[in-house]
C-alpha cells in the first residue's frame, strides 16, 4: 500500500491506465481473431485498430506492422488459392 498522498495519486492513474490498455488489447485481439475466422475479412479497418493501438502505445508500432503484415499475407494466400480452384474447375 502506498504511503504518501503522491504515491496514491500514481497508483490511481496507473490502474486507470492498466484498464484503459486492456480494453484496447481486448479490441485488437478480438478484432484479429474474427479477421482469421472470416473467409473474407476487412483488412483496412483491422489495421486501422492495430495503427491506434500502437499509437497509444499500448502496443509497440513494429508489433502493428508485424501483425498487418502477417495478416495481409493470409488475404494474398487466400486469394491464390481461390484463383487456383477456379482455374482448375475450368479445365474439367
Amino acid at each position: 500500500m502506498p504511503r504518501t498522498k503522491s504515491a496514491l495519486k500514481a497508483l490511481h492513474v496507473s490502474e486507470k491506465k492498466r484498464k484503459h490498455n486492456l480494453e484496447i488489447k481486448k479490441k485488437f485481439k478480438s478484432a484479429i481473431k474474427s479477421f482469421r475466422k472470416q473467409k473474407k475479412g476487412d483488412l483496412k479497418t483491422l489495421s486501422s485498430i492495430l495503427d491506434k493501438a500502437a499509437a497509444k502505445n499500448v502496443i509497440h508500432k513494429n508489433k502493428a506492422a508485424r501483425l498487418k503484415s502477417r495478416l495481409s499475407k493470409t488475404v494474398e494466400i487466400k486469394k491464390v488459392t481461390k484463383t487456383k480452384v477456379k482455374s482448375k474447375n475450368k479445365k474439367k
